[in-house]
């Protein structure tokens, strides 16, 4: 969908000053170019449930993080984004990686439980299901910036 300096350049084309990442299969080939990014600070966490809080600290210090996850880290993630998103009610936007969504005929649940449970969490998302789609993270970042509102773009794998 991405190579790692396409997707460097639109973050660095939205003003993103931190990225909060925990690679998988996909966004793992991305690793040289977010490191070698002086635009943005790349940050590594150990579990997913760690980067909503720091992005949102970094956020109220005025700063524009951005979480990068798979989709089974945003599972495992939910109620640290839920303190985030709800209970502080601070804009962070995620790009969240849709496992085997590519593979129609795969048995792996990631796939079959993203999109219910993106949308039980009843934040603005968007969905890049193949390159052509490539302009929605600009657009739909925009717009939950705009409105100062949380958002979601899935990232199909």
């Amino acid at each position: 969908m991405f190579t790692g300096n396409q997707i460097v350049d639109v973050l660095c084309e939205l003003g993103v000053t931190h990225v909060i990442w925990i690679p998988d299969t996909t966004t793992g080939s991305w690793e040289r170019a977010l490191e070698a990014c002086p635009g943005f600070q790349l940050i590594r966490v150990c579990r997913e449930g760690e980067a909503w809080p720091l992005a949102g600290g970094l956020l109220v210090g005025g700063s524009l993080p951005l979480v990068l996850i798979q989709n089974t880290g945003f599972f495992e993630s939910g109620d640290s984004m839920r303190n985030i998103v709800f209970d502080l009610g601070l804009p962070v936007f995620a790009v969240v990686g849709a496992r085997n969504w590519q593979t129609e005929q795969s048995s792996d649940t990631a796939r079959r439980f993203t999109l219910p449970v993106v949308q039980a969490w009843d934040v603005e998302f968007a969905f890049i299901t193949c390159a052509a789609e490539r302009g929605k993270l600009a657009e739909h970042f925009h717009q939950c910036r705009t409105a100062n509102r949380a958002g979601i773009l899935l990232l199909a794998e």
